[in-house]
């Protein structure tokens, strides 16, 4: 009875919990992102709770020598580099663009439309820059050596969500949100949007069987998102949205199947000169030594 409630409701569960807690917190006046922040953590945990009691694959469940480079790849992002670009971003685009493009760009972003309306429109404009980010960084050279770090694990866990090259993750955040911080778009609505959002980030590489129905042709749930860690490049080369899969359907990169939805493997496009089992560090700075950039894409 437990594995089928969390197979079948685990990510309703978590998005609910991420909506209602978010919507009581600008009800009363509390502080919305801790509203967004701390039901994620919790849906989080769980998901790795769970996955060492019904592991969608068992032999993903055992470290691969990649847990260091996981760990450490995590701490720095919530630690320095998330911290950092929130504040930064802002006062950058600030500074750069200056009052008067802002102002142009609020004028595009309609403030009087109900809250709602205004999360949605946010949302696909956000995962709009994010698709092509992620695209992008599938097809060019040196943005896939990037992101290689990312794919470099051969299996999908809780924690590799956050295995990530830090200057991937600082365009990747650039191109999400500068957009929105240029058009005005309120803080409640970006706010709106990563309560609606991180529960699919939080559970997208979780190794846990489960079977989210419909929702997988909304979200890039972890059924969909696995494929995109296929190692074969023409299975790879799908979902690249980065929490809705809106953008994969328009532009005819979606892929999914209810039955039989499994890569053969997952991990670096073969044949890759891109050193995945080195540590965390070499990895990083592997970007910026002579003959990087060249991994098959």
């Amino acid at each position: 009875m437990f594995k089928t409630i969390v197979e079948r409701y685990l990510l309703q569960a978590g998005l609910a919990l991420s909506l209602v807690s978010f919507m009581l917190a600008r009800a009363v006046g509390a502080n919305l992102e801790l509203a967004v922040v701390l039901p994620n953590i919790l849906l989080l945990i769980a998901a790795g709770i769970a996955e060492r009691q019904m592991p969608y694959r068992h032999d993903w469940r055992e470290g691969q020598g990649d847990l260091r480079t996981d760990i450490t790849s995590a701490a720095l992002l919530f630690a320095v580099l998330d911290p950092l670009l929130k504040w930064g971003l802002p006062v950058a685009v600030l500074g750069l663009a200056g009052t008067g493009v802002q102002a142009a760009g609020a004028a595009l972003f309609p403030v009087e439309w109900p809250f709602f309306a205004q999360v949605l429109l946010a949302a696909l404009l956000a995962e709009f820059t994010s698709y092509w980010s992620h695209r992008l960084h599938h097809h060019v050279p040196a943005l896939w050596w990037l992101h290689a770090l990312h794919h470099g694990s051969e299996r999908m866990y809780w924690l590799n969500n956050f295995r990530i090259h830090p200057l991937n993750y600082a365009i990747n955040y650039v191109l999400g949100f500068a957009p929105l911080l240029l058009m005005g778009v309120p803080t409640d609505i970006i706010l709106g949007y990563l309560a609606l959002t991180y529960p699919v980030l939080m559970l997208q590489h979780a190794n846990l069987p489960l079977r989210s129905g419909w929702l997988n042709y909304v979200f890039s749930t972890n059924e969909v998102h696995r494929w995109h860690h296929a190692n074969d490049v023409k299975e790879g080369d799908r979902n690249f949205g980065r929490a809705l899969v809106v953008w994969d359907m328009v532009f005819r990169t979606f892929h999914y199947r209810p039955a039989g939805n499994d890569p053969a493997q997952v991990g670096l496009y073969l044949p890759t000169r891109y050193p995945a089992r080195s540590t965390f560090e070499q990895q990083v700075w592997s970007m910026f030594l002579p003959g990087c950039c060249r991994a098959a894409a």
